[in-house]
């Protein structure tokens, strides 16, 4: 199993204080050096986290893939296709929220979602979308003319209050995807804890994990919590 990490809150640090440290790169490099498979940052349309100058450093510097998650607006397009990240998470946003609150509403958006797809892969970008382990929102990816490389699959219900009723709704979800023919990954709310249960299913390729980590490397560094994170994962 690979592991993504988030590292927009190194930058929610920088931010706070208007600073030039911590520097997300610095944060990206460590992470890779301690296992990392690759790194998402969320450039919101508020800029709240990384910045639109972090993510071109960080696409010119890092040695990995860059996952980029964005809304699905014109603005943020128009960068994902200067950027030219390995791939892009398409999530929803709203300015109020404290982070992303639940999974993309595909019966709304299939048409959308198929155009920014095709435009995604006529300039090499892989496409990821953010969804609930909702199978009536996954049934709407039938309806999709280009189907994304990438489901991830929000698990916030499950991590927040963790049951096994909610961790079912995640294995079925992610069967609908793998019988979908998709590549399937899974984040949002991810501990050490979520992440010994999540990884047991079997679909499921990569975890995407950001606040965790970087609340956990507080106290324990940034380099061994995700080297902990990535042998537990990979075990």
């Amino acid at each position: 199993m690979k592991l993504g990490v988030n590292i927009d809150h190194v930058a929610t640090i920088r931010n706070a204080r208007g600073t030039s440290y911590p520097d997300p790169l610095k944060a990206a490099e460590i992470a890779i050096d301690a296992g990392a498979d690759f790194i998402t940052v969320h450039l919101r349309e508020d800029r709240r986290h990384v910045r639109d100058e972090d993510v071109f450093n960080l696409k010119k510097n890092i040695n990995t893939e860059l996952n980029l998650e964005i809304a699905a607006t014109e603005e943020m397009l128009k960068i994902a296709k200067r950027v030219k990240p390995y791939s892009i998470g398409i999530v929803p946003e709203k300015r109020e929220e404290l982070t992303t609150e639940g999974g993309l509403d595909i019966g709304n958006m299939h048409s959308k979602l198929s155009s920014i797809i095709e435009e995604m892969h006529s300039t090499g970008i892989k496409v990821s979308l953010f969804i609930d382990p909702n199978i009536n929102q996954l049934k709407y990816l039938e309806k999709l003319e280009i189907k994304p490389d990438i489901i991830e699959i929000h698990t916030g219900d499950y991590c927040d209050n963790p049951s096994e009723e909610k961790l079912q709704l995640i294995i079925n979800a992610t069967e609908h995807v793998n019988k979908l023919g998709i590549e399937c990954h899974a984040g949002h709310g991810i501990t050490l804890t979520h992440a010994k249960r999540i990884k047991e299913i079997s679909h499921i390729s990569t975890l995407n994990i950001g606040h965790s980590l970087i609340s956990e490397a507080i106290f324990y560094g940034l380099h061994s919590v995700v080297k902990t994170m990535k042998t537990t994962i990979s075990n």
